[in-house]
């Protein structure tokens, strides 16, 4: 199925599309998010229904919009912002349905990297007598199913990275009782909780879980629900099990991520307490490969993870080259001489200097800035 021009009317359905598959990020590992439009060209181009993939991975976008639409589905145009899945899992393949219903016609903004669709599901639907329109370019459609892409084919998640900074451009330690200090404003921090309500998984090293003594879940009234699973790398083990992350643990899954050596007694203890452990191998340095770790991650279902870490982490994963997008919150006050720099021995310009990154917006949050770097095709 090669890419074909659409129009300009095909684009802003399609778009609505990917809006919609937005609404489902962070909610759907191990599948992807996706949207799916259908409408009726012959009635003033109307939208006859709307979906987008549910939590846990299912229903999927397609079955729930045909669901929506009904018998007004015949002879209409579905677009959807990733390939329909022609294999059979927990679900019966989508293109199924899509025939099923009677569709005329579908538009798509991305083929599906995944082995078991990759140009399976639009041959299915050329072979049904359905026309196929594939988008030259995918835009943000491929950017909301990097994770997926990412897992298929390099077997690790998509990694966002998220730091604030003062005006002076270093974080702020923690006071010394277990507590963050602010450097940032409210609206900052907002805009950092609706992140993580988009992200599979938040990661944090165990220098953070100490300092910070954090949940890590989404604090945003109503938004609890949508708190991602916590990961914590800890090498040896050294997480308390009276820490604040165990203490949510019946609201929010945690994952710690240990090396080879770390101590059975404390890993039992951690798992008595409700957490998974995971075993990851370790680097020369004497500090978990994280390549590794990232992989295992992405074998356990995680397409996308928000690394809110400290400066050792930070600074690890842009050595890995496992950063893909860079969000950094920018506030009005210097921290002063107690600051951290982010990547541990350097400033922000380690990264947003870089050629492997460009930037890709900038706004104000409030009297913050906001600004978010991505990795360069």
């Amino acid at each position: 199925m090669k890419p074909s021009p659409i129009s300009t009317k095909d684009k802003e359905f399609l778009d609505l599309a990917i809006r919609l598959a937005n609404r489902g990020l962070g909610q759907t590992w191990p599948n992807p998010s996706v949207g799916a439009v259908v409408v009726d060209q012959d009635n003033g181009f109307e939208v006859v229904a709307r979906g987008w993939t549910h939590p846990g991975g299912r229903p999927h976008a397609e079955r729930i919009a045909l669901d929506q639409a009904g018998t007004r589905a015949k002879g209409a145009t579905l677009y959807v912002s990733l390939e329909p899945c022609a294999h059979h899992g927990q679900t019966p393949p989508c293109v199924d349905a899509i025939i099923e219903a009677g569709i005329g016609r579908v538009v798509c903004a991305m083929r599906d990297p995944d082995a078991r669709v990759a140009g399976k599901g639009f041959a299915r639907l050329n072979e049904a007598g359905i026309d196929v329109a594939l988008a030259l370019e995918p835009g943000e459609a491929s950017w909301l199913v990097l994770g997926h892409v990412l897992r298929q084919g390099a077997g690790r998640p998509f990694v966002q990275l998220k730091l604030a900074v003062g005006a002076d451009g270093r974080l702020a330690p923690a006071d010394g009782a277990g507590r963050p200090v602010w450097v940032t404003s409210q609206d900052a921090r907002d805009r950092g909780h609706l992140l993580r309500a988009k992200a599979d998984a938040i990661i944090i090293g165990r220098g953070t879980a100490i300092a910070d003594n954090p949940e890590l879940t989404c604090r945003l009234p109503g938004l609890l629900p949508r708190s991602p699973l916590r990961v914590v790398i800890d090498s040896n083990l050294r997480l308390e099990t009276d820490a604040r992350l165990i203490g949510a643990i019946d609201t929010v899954g945690l994952w710690v991520v240990c090396g080879e050596t770390a101590d059975p007694q404390r890993k039992a203890a951690l798992e008595d307490k409700g957490v998974r452990v995971i075993v990851a191998p370790m680097s020369e340095d004497g500090r978990i490969d994280l390549n590794s770790a990232f992989g295992i991650l992405a074998d356990e279902g995680l397409t996308r993870v928000l690394v809110e870490g400290g400066p050792t982490l930070a600074s690890a994963c842009f050595d890995a080259g496992l950063i893909d997008e860079a969000i950094f919150f920018t506030g009005c006050e210097d921290v002063g001489e107690i600051g951290l720099l982010p990547f541990v021995d350097a400033t922000l310009d380690r990264l947003t200097r870089s050629q492997a990154y460009r930037l890709s917006s900038e706004r104000s949050v409030g009297p913050d800035q906001m600004a978010i770097y991505r990795r360069a095709a």
